[in-house]
């Protein structure tokens, strides 16, 4: 390599070690603090290593694993209400001559488009009316507000990208409406809806301020422990804590990834 082609290439590794330290930077952090028995400043590096931390987290008599229980139980059900609200929808606004469209699509996102303190803070006052704080359903439809933006955008975009030459091939071939559904509409659009069920899980799995807003304190989910484990200066406790719920972040969008094919995504929002 010359010297000139050198100096070429020299932005771009910079740009790349600085992507890689936005990226990396935190994640060691996170495995520091979770094997350090002792790391006092200014010391840069742990003073003490050891696993007594990851074995506090996953005794018996710890609240980690029944807190992940709680969250995978209640995402679980937010993905369930969610399908069963963005299926339907999905197919409407995919392929049903729907007046307004656009401004129906655009309504799934306004829970994302204003600050998510006030919205459950007042959610939480009207909940408190009908009973629902303090409740598994409670926390549940709290995250189904927000996973509805995956559910429903994503949904209409798998159900957009079925060729309708094979569906009416179906129909001439002799099959109801309803058979074509079942056996040529919804298996081409599953990956596309396994896909935002994965979405959801995820945007449950890790949501926190609904679920402190509504749930707390009789529902505990994972996040919120990970919240109380840092506010107490138990850091290491907290770094475990968003380990955990890192694997599952990184195992289903590798799986997303496979799912959500460009045919897909270039059927986002038309």
């Amino acid at each position: 390599m010359t010297e000139a082609t050198a100096w070429r290439w020299l932005p771009r590794a910079i740009v790349l070690g600085l992507f890689a330290f936005v990226i990396f930077g935190p994640l060691a952090n996170l495995v520091l603090w979770s094997l350090a028995e002792a790391w006092y400043f200014p010391n840069k590096l742990p003073s003490q290593w050891g696993f007594r931390f990851w074995e506090v987290v996953f005794r018996p008599t710890g609240r980690a694993m029944e807190s992940l229980t709680v969250s995978i139980w209640i995402a679980l059900l937010t993905v369930v209400l969610c399908l069963a609200i963005s299926i339907p929808a999905g197919l409407a606004l995919a392929r049903g001559k729907l007046p307004w469209r656009a401004l129906v699509m655009l309504a799934f996102l306004l829970p994302q488009a204003f600050p998510s303190l006030p919205v459950y803070i007042n959610i939480a006052r009207i909940f408190y009316e009908f009973g629902l704080n303090g409740t598994v359903l409670g926390v549940v439809l709290v995250h189904t507000l927000h996973g509805l933006v995956f559910g429903v955008w994503i949904t209409t975009a798998a159900f957009a990208s079925v060729d309708r030459e094979l569906e009416q091939a179906a129909r001439n071939l002799g099959a109801s409406a309803l058979r074509t559904f079942f056996t040529v509409t919804l298996p081409l659009a599953a990956p596309g809806i396994v896909a935002s069920a994965i979405f959801v899980f995820l945007e449950s799995l890790d949501e926190f301020t609904g679920s402190y807003f509504v749930g707390a304190p009789e529902i505990q989910t994972l996040p919120l422990n990970m919240f109380l484990a840092s506010m107490g200066g138990n850091y290491q406790i907290s770094s475990i804590t968003a380990l955990i719920l890192l694997v599952p972040s990184i195992g289903f969008m590798l799986i997303v990834e496979r799912f959500l094919k460009a045919d897909v995504l270039a059927k986002v929002g038309t």
